[in-house]
């Protein structure tokens, strides 16, 4: 697939941070590429820069040096505002531990990206219904979070995450918290949601049950991608030897 086409591409990409007198290098000299529609997994022992790199592509954080590019934008050059505006138009977020607002019901906490945003209460309202129908919880649009399984309140967070339609989903651990037959059902939405409509979903985790269904795994260690292999056998992201 032609890098033209890609939806994200990191270019020499660092990140360090400092620590008093200390420096921590996250993120060491990263390049490759996330493409429209990829099911990836981030993932590597604690500290390997997994969460780094996730801040990175959802343009949570900006690089120390290289280049983030999005959609073809350098996003180097945007503004904090235009770099929120563009997360908030293209990116959506699943947090491990859902996020959820615990006094709006399961409608209101889908609803409230697009009211951020400015949206006619009446379209975000039919948006979020639509949304939580398509993962089976049009039956308890009125439940608020204490009255919702956890896999129902995973559901509900991936619902919001989709509802503005974006171009990329960046899940933190999206399974860590669920049992196996919810964790399945979870996947099993998400992959049907990147076929159907291209989104590309980039996970960071360690769940094995997530990791077995992925079409890409990208393994980080102290900062650096150690391995990275797509379905079809190609190395498509690059970095220095762990």
């Amino acid at each position: 697939m032609s890098k033209s086409l890609a939806l994200l591409e990191m270019r020499g990409v660092s990140k360090h941070y400092l620590l008093g007198e200390s420096r921590i290098d996250a993120l060491k000299g990263v390049s490759g590429a996330i493409m429209p529609g990829e099911f990836v997994a981030v993932w590597g022992p604690s500290g390997s820069g997994k969460s780094t790199f996730c801040n990175l592509i959802g343009l949570l954080d900006t690089p120390s040096s290289g280049s983030v590019s999005f959609k073809g934008q350098d996003v180097a050059g945007l503004s904090d505002e235009q770099r929120s505006e563009l997360r908030n138009s293209s990116i959506g977020f699943v947090f491990q531990s859902f996020n959820l607002v615990p006094v709006l019901s399961a409608l209101e906490n889908v609803m409230l990206p697009l009211q951020i945003d400015g949206t006619p209460a009446r379209e975000a309202r039919a948006a979020a219904t639509a949304r939580l129908n398509e993962v089976g919880l049009g039956g308890h649009l009125a439940h608020r979070p204490a009255k919702l399984s956890g896999g129902q309140q995973q559901r509900v967070a991936i619902a919001r995450a989709l509802v503005g339609a974006p171009a990329l989903v960046v899940a933190d651990e999206p399974t860590a918290n669920l049992d196996s037959d919810n964790a399945l059902r979870v996947i099993a939405l998400m992959r049907a949601i990147s076929k159907s409509e291209g989104t590309a979903f980039v996970f960071s985790t360690h769940d094995e049950r997530l990791l077995e269904r992925v079409d890409r795994r990208i393994t980080l260690c102290d900062g650096v991608v150690t391995d990275d292999h797509a379905a079809s056998g190609v190395i498509a992201l690059r970095g220095q030897s762990c």
